[in-house]
C-alpha cells in the first residue's frame, strides 16, 4: 500500500479528478497543499479500539483525496476547516460512523465532518449535513470566490430577512450539491442559502443568504 505522507510535497495543490472546471482554477489558484499526516500508522490502534476496517477505510481515502489541502476562508462558518484533514472516526453501529474534515480556524460550538454517507456537514448539537460530499463544499467555495468577484453588488439578509427571497425562476445550482445549504442560479444573479447553523444550532436568528447582482453570463457560471 502506497505511504501517503507528503512530507516531501510541493506547495501546489494537485487538483482531485471530478471537480468543475471553475472549482480545478480555483483550487490550483488558491489552494496550498500542506505535508498531510499519514493515517495509515494508526490503522492497527483503531481496529483494536473497536473501529470497523471499512470506516478507517473512508477516512483513508479522503486523507488521500483530500489531506493537507488549505482553501481561502469560507464566507460563513467562520471559514470553515482551516486545512481539510481526516482524523479517527467516531461513532458507533447503531448510530453511524463519522469522522472530522479538518480543525476549525476558530474555537467553535461545532466541528466540520465527514458523515456515514459520505455528507460533508457540521456537527454541534446535532448532525447537519450541508453539501453530498466535500466535493460539494470546495464547490461552494469556488463559486462564491467567484462570484463575489464578478458581481456589481452584494447582498445580505439574516434570519427572517432570508424568508422574503423569491426564488421564482432561479434553478438549483447541480454542482454544489446541496443539502442544508443550497446554491441558486438566476437570468443576472445567484443566491447563496446558508442554512447549516441555523438547523444545526437550532438557532434561526443564524440563518444567512448572500445575493450576487448584476452577473453576465460568465459571471453567472464562471466555467
Amino acid at each position: 500500500m502506497t505511504d501517503t505522507s507528503d512530507v516531501a510535497a510541493s506547495p501546489i495543490p494537485i487538483v482531485p479528478a471530478g471537480l468543475s472546471r471553475r472549482a480545478r482554477t480555483f483550487v490550483e489558484a488558491h489552494g496550498i497543499r500542506v505535508p498531510r499526516r499519514d493515517l495509515r500508522q494508526h490503522r492497527d490502534m483503531w481496529i483494536e479500539h473497536g473501529i470497523p476496517a471499512a470506516e478507517i477505510g473512508r477516512a483513508l481515502a479522503f486523507q488521500d483525496r483530500w489531506g493537507g489541502l488549505a482553501l481561502p476562508p469560507a464566507p460563513f462558518y467562520e471559514g470553515g476547516p482551516r486545512i481539510l484533514d481526516a482524523d479517527c472516526p467516531e461513532g458507533s453501529a447503531a448510530e453511524g460512523w463519522s469522522f472530522p474534515a479538518g480543525n476549525c480556524r476558530f474555537s467553535m460550538a461545532y466541528g466540520f465532518m465527514i458523515g456515514a454517507d459520505g455528507t460533508f456537514g457540521i456537527d454541534g448539537y446535532h448532525w447537519t449535513p450541508l453539501h453530498a460530499s466535500t466535493d460539494g463544499w470546495v464547490e461552494s467555495l469556488a463559486l462564491a470566490d467567484h462570484a463575489g468577484r464578478a458581481a456589481k453588488t452584494i447582498t445580505k439578509l439574516t434570519g427572517k430577512a432570508v424568508d422574503s427571497l423569491d426564488l421564482d425562476g432561479y434553478e438549483r445550482v447541480p454542482e454544489v450539491q446541496g443539502l442544508t445549504d443550497t446554491w441558486w442560479r438566476g437570468k443576472d444573479s445567484l443566491i447563496a442559502l446558508y442554512r447549516g447553523e441555523a438547523v444545526g444550532l437550532d438557532a434561526p436568528q443564524c440563518l444567512q443568504g448572500h445575493v450576487y447582482g448584476g452577473l453576465d453570463e460568465w459571471g453567472l457560471h464562471g466555467g
